[in-house]
């Protein structure tokens, strides 16, 4: 992939080679136009702005957003799944989906939140599970990529955390008084609060959802750009380069570096799942409490 003038796109290839192309998002049923602008190998290679040749179809109906679909139908069928015909001598399947509910619930907004966590209990669970789904895919052979690393899908989950613990602060205090209660840090002297007062605005309502959002991206990215490095790299020295026993065990050991890192990708998908649903219960314990 290049760039032409002002910026846009220019792709060699519709087919993706050696993996190069997995960040990419692909429409499902492109258009007559999105094809010309992306020739298959061989053909010269076009430059054409979004706004030329991209229809919905080919913005909105792509592989990336299937996955976010699938991801949704699998947690909607495993809590239905779990919780079917549930018995007071618990299942296999019915203590699987307990632990995972109750983990959230006890560990995340009881601890977090406080006396009035049960409301907040159903969301919470359900962005843990359709986070770390989303997650697992960079490690599922069918996928083979992180849906979350697309960062457009965290801006979406941490905008609706930015609405969902602002609002719950605006219904319990009011606007005004709440937006003065998270600048305005409680016993701060007068004149230290023009200097204080800015730095809290800022890390309350702007700084919170974008670090929130770059935190999942940056982990899923990276991720799966490192495997993506170590399996192509390990690929090319093995199969591209040959005669040369150098390279060829440099390949070799890529490629089993890269097995380490799939294993540790496994730990993060939980992990950064975990943390974005603790984060979130934290700002809105924080945006009721009484005292910032």
């Amino acid at each position: 992939m290049a760039y032409g003038p002002s910026g846009l796109t220019v792709l060699e290839t519709e087919v993706p080679t050696f993996g190069v192309s997995a960040f990419d998002s692909r429409p499902l049923f492109p258009s007559e136009r999105w094809q010309e602008c992306h020739p298959h190998e061989g053909l010269a290679p076009q430059i054409c702005s979004t706004s030329e040749y991209a229809t919905w179809t080919d913005i909105w109906i792509t592989n990336h957003i299937l996955q976010a679909v699938i991801a949704a139908i699998l947690v909607i069928g495993f809590w239905l799944i779990v919780s079917h015909k549930p018995q007071v001598v618990p299942s296999k399947r019915q203590w699987i989906g307990e632990y995972v509910y109750t983990m959230i619930r006890n560990g995340v907004a009881r601890e977090i939140i406080g006396d009035n966590y049960h409301k907040y209990v159903p969301w919470l669970v359900a962005m843990f599970t359709f986070i770390i789904v989303n997650n697992l895919f960079g490690s599922f052979f069918l996928f083979m990529f992180p849906t979350f690393s697309k960062v457009g899908f965290v801006w979406g989950f941490a905008i609706i955390t930015w609405i969902l613990y602002n609002a719950v602060g605006i219904k319990k205090w009011g606007f005004f008084p709440y937006v003065k209660k998270m600048i305005v840090p409680h016993g701060v002297p007068g004149p230290i609060l023009i200097l204080v007062t800015p730095l809290e605005f800022l890390s309350n309502f702007i700084i919170r959802p974008i670090t929130l959002a770059l935190r999942l991206f940056a982990n899923l990215f990276a991720g799966h750009l490192l495997v993506m490095i170590f399996v192509v790299g390990g690929t090319y020295l093995l199969t591209q380069i040959k005669d040369n026993i150098i390279y060829n065990v440099a390949g070799g050991f890529s490629l089993l570096i890269s097995f380490g890192i799939f294993a540790l990708e496994l730990l993060v998908a939980y992990l950064q799942a975990y943390i974005f649903v603790v984060l979130t219960a934290q700002y809105v314990s924080s945006a009721q409490e009484e005292a910032h």
